[in-house]
């Protein structure tokens, strides 16, 4: 019987212990806290967005992060193999908006539970509270030190996450790893994060969410990405999807660096002709009424003073002394009311870290390395990483499946360089 040793019992980790104890070898799984999946435990805001419903193409499509290494992984594993396989093990799911898959019950702590009853009915040895030192290669076999001990097998796989959410257990172990085993590391940048702002207004308006907006990030006035959707504003700046969604964008361009600007369309649906009309119309019906209370029709309250000092137009300012120019500028600041980005949030904070183990020396089919025979790797600690909407677990989900039944089987096949 074939001996695995997985390190990490998160998303990636716990499925690729049960692939491998599936295709019959003997499993040990390590993890230095005192549950399996803890990361799992407050995904999706605690309900564990699984996966999605869309095709796998849109997966990779929606992977920036090296999406492309991961057609083989996908075509093995699909987002309905997964749904089988949980359907089957009794956990009832659901989808919501943008194909987003939960499960029914809301809840992230029921499918660490069902993992955990899942790696015991097959068998898995469980090695909790039990950190990993060092990984080496020995020969034809692997040998894991660990706070318990020395253990040996046939094959290694590493699982350990990414430097995100270190309170879970994800500290970067398994860079230091690969490094000790001739592998290399990209560099690693906080992915899915909220941004820093120079301006202290967001404070003011801390708690206020927005949505049908479009943000767009600009740097040496050339604009970089845009998204569509909702966003927040926090006592250090902004966040939501969209921002998150534009923290990877930047991420994933070389040579990033801050400052940037952030331009906010809170009127994205409208021209700048047509909100021009608009603001006309709600000018006419409070002709007797302040700038303040004139676009309570427009813009939620707390936002309007704002709008207006960017506009240069003030609040008491009587609607029938406002001159169609400043009336201009008002419409241009609802089109690209600015903030001046100064950084991202502590890569601890980051929902994904981009970067990681280098793609190049792994081989997409099995997971191995190119580097070191025996030796796997899955999830986030591989230079992958993609959007929020269950793209994530997905791609752990499947590096894991691969890799654990590769090693399981031995499985050699060459790779394509």
């Amino acid at each position: 019987m074939k001996e695995i040793l997985v390190i990490g019992a998160g998303a990636a980790g716990i499925m690729a212990a049960l692939a491998a104890a599936e295709a019959g070898a003997r499993v040990h799984l390590f993890e230095k806290n005192d549950i399996v999946g803890k990361k799992l435990g407050i995904t999706g805001k605690g309900r564990c967005n699984l996966t999605n419903s869309c095709t796998m193409a849109d997966f990779i499509a929606r992977t920036p992060g090296h999406g492309k290494f991961l057609y083989s992984a996908y075509e093995q594993f699909t987002n309905q193999d997964l749904l089988d396989k949980l359907n089957a093990w009794g956990l009832a799911t659901k989808e919501e908006r943008g194909g987003r898959i939960f499960p029914q019950s809301d809840s992230a702590i029921e499918v660490r539970k069902l993992l955990y009853r899942k790696l015991c009915h097959k068998g898995v040895d469980l090695h909790l509270s039990d950190a990993v030192h060092a990984v080496k290669a020995w020969g034809s076999r692997m040998v894991v030190s660990a706070a318990s001990g020395n253990y040996e097998g046939d094959a290694c796989i590493i699982t350990t996450g990414g430097m995100s959410y270190p309170v879970t257990g994800s500290t970067g172990d398994g860079y230091d790893f690969a490094r000790s085993l001739g592998h290399s590391v990209t560099e690693l940048k906080p992915a899915l994060i909220p941004f820093t702002t120079a301006e202290t207004w967001p404070h003011t308006l801390s708690g206020l969410s927005l949505r049908n907006v479009e943000g767009s990030l600009w740097k040496r006035g050339k604009k970089m990405a845009s998204y569509f959707g909702e966003m927040l504003f926090t006592h250090f700046g902004v966040s939501g999807p969209i921002i998150l969604m534009l923290s990877m964008a930047a991420a994933h361009k070389k040579a990033c660096t801050f400052p940037m600007q952030l331009r906010l369309d809170l009127k994205p649906a409208l021209s700048k002709e047509k909100l021009d009309a608009r603001l006309r119309r709600d000018f006419e019906k409070y002709i007797r009424k302040e700038a303040a209370n004139a676009l309570k029709d427009l813009l939620p309250q707390r936002l309007i003073p704002i709008v207006l000092d960017q506009a240069g137009i003030a609040r008491d300012c009587p609607v029938n002394q406002i001159s169609r120019e400043q009336r201009q500028n008002l419409a241009d600041t609802l089109k690209a009311l600015s903030l001046t980005v100064t950084g991202t949030r502590p890569i601890e904070e980051a929902i994904v870290t981009a970067g990681g183990i280098s793609v190049k020396e792994i081989n997409p089919k099995t997971m191995e390395s190119k580097l070191v025979p025996h030796l796997y790797f899955a999830g986030e600690v591989i230079d992958i990483d993609a959007f929020t909407g269950g793209y994530n677990l997905q791609a752990a989900f499947s590096t894991g499946f691969v890799a654990g039944t590769a090693a399981a089987t031995k499985e050699c096949i060459p790779c394509e360089n």
